[in-house]
Formats: structure tokens, C-alpha cells, sequence
């Protein structure tokens, strides 16, 4: 289990999955992403971009997943999953059913997960 990256405006947390997979949090009580400030907003996309930019750089993977529903839990957040071939439920959504068993053989997240903490907490390093 890793510990969430918590910034001022939103937190982000490890989905457990065979594939990467963080969540972006707004940290604030809100329902839809219009309800979002201009700041929060700000923060949330930034965080998707540093977070796209380190999977692709770290994992190499075949396609980068971004999704926002919150029907399970009606609150703010995103989902960002780096997607592989030999991942078992390619190239359905996760949500989606399992193709095959998955043959991943990832790198370990922590060193993905310093990477984000660092550009997020030091944009302009």
C-alpha cells in the first residue's frame, strides 16, 4: 500500500491494479468539476499532465487512460491508468471484461510515484 500524495488542493492515491493506476482527488466536497474553483481545476490538470508525462516516460505503455465518472462515489476524481497490450483486459476499459490473462512484467511504482510527488511539489525545478 502507498501512502497518498496529498497537495494543497487535491490528493492523489494507488488504485491497486495490475496496471499503473492513480486517482486525483479534489480534496474539497464536490460533486461535478464545475463546481470545481479555477484553482482546483488548475491543480487537477496539472497533476493529469505530470502524471501522463511520468507513466509514459517510466512504463513506455501502449495508450494512457484518463476517466472521470463518479457514479460509485459522487465525488471529484480521476482516474489515470497506463494501458499494455499484455495487460488482460486490453484493449477494453478495466471496467471492461478480462481478454486474456496478463503477462505484465512492470518496474515498481515507487520511483514513479517520487517522480510525480517531486514535479507536482517543485513545478518549476
Amino acid at each position: 500500500m502507498f501512502p497518498p500524495i496529498d497537495l494543497p488542493l487535491i490528493r492523489i492515491e494507488v488504485h491497486e491494479n495490475e496496471v499503473p493506476w492513480l486517482k486525483v482527488f479534489v480534496k474539497r466536497s464536490v460533486r461535478e468539476f464545475s463546481e470545481c474553483t479555477a484553482a482546483e481545476k488548475a491543480a487537477v490538470f496539472e497533476a493529469l499532465d505530470v502524471i501522463e508525462k511520468a507513466m509514459i516516460g517510466y512504463y513506455r505503455p501502449e495508450k494512457i487512460n484518463i476517466a472521470s465518472f463518479g457514479n460509485m462515489l459522487p465525488q471529484v476524481h480521476w482516474h489515470i491508468m497506463a494501458r499494455f497490450k499484455e495487460d488482460s483486459r486490453f484493449p477494453e476499459p478495466m471496467w471492461g471484461a478480462q481478454q486474456r490473462e496478463s503477462s505484465l512484467a512492470l518496474p515498481p511504482m515507487t520511483p514513479l510515484l517520487r517522480n510525480i510527488s517531486h514535479n507536482l511539489e517543485n513545478p518549476f525545478v
